[in-house]
């Protein structure tokens, strides 16, 4: 599984790529977890607002932080 966190560094973007690697660990899920910093590459995503979260490439949240529960069932969702 392909994980990335999009976002510039941001309090909230450091929020969503802490939970998303709770919930990884939480799950014991193999996944390739990525921070994308890069916002020419961010917007290579078509969001608008960070952070965004993409799973195996498929974007599933942009503008806000989930919480652990929502991120953990999008997980499942894209196993």
């Amino acid at each position: 599984m392909e994980i990335k966190v999009l976002g510039t560094g941001c309090p909230k973007c450091k929020s969503l790529e802490k939970a998303t690697r709770e919930a990884v660990a939480e799950m014991n899920v193999e996944a390739n977890i990525a921070k994308v910093e890069d916002i020419m590459k961010i917007m290579e995503y078509g969001i608008m607002h960070t952070p965004g979260l993409v799973i195996n490439g498929n974007v599933v949240i942009a503008g806000r932080v989930p919480s652990s529960a929502e991120i953990k069932e999008l997980i499942t969702k894209n196993l």
